[in-house]
């Protein structure tokens, strides 16, 4: 059974810092593009940041310098280092893990990110 489970997330004051983490089971985490991807209320999900399975990584422009993802194969987890945080960062945050010539997709259940003064 594939299961994401974030964790990390919080309510946190603006210019301050999170870290997400995402742990995977049920699948063979190391041949699986990891991403982070975020929804606010009224908006469609988009992109945060991803990370292939050699290390390369991809970040939406919002998040470009304040942001960063790592991946430990070692413990099936991805990280999501959240630093500068601005209110408009205020989301929910969706582990996924893509695996596209097998057409595998999953989602985690989301945690929520609060940033507020």
């Amino acid at each position: 059974q594939v299961q994401l489970v974030e964790s990390g997330g919080g309510l946190v004051h603006i210019g301050g810092s999170l870290r997400l983490s995402c742990v995977a089971s049920g699948f063979e985490f190391d041949w699986y593009e990891m991403g982070w991807y975020r929804q606010a209320p009224g908006k469609q999900r988009e992109l945060v940041a991803s990370i292939t399975t050699s290390g390369k990584t991809n970040f939406g422009d919002s998040v470009q310098g304040r942001f960063n993802i790592s991946r430990d194969d070692a413990k099936n987890t991805v990280y999501l280092q959240m630093n500068s945080l601005k209110a408009e960062d205020t989301a929910v945050y969706y582990c996924n893990a893509e695996r596209w010539v097998l057409g595998h997709n999953y989602w985690g259940q989301g945690t929520q990110v609060t940033v507020s003064s």
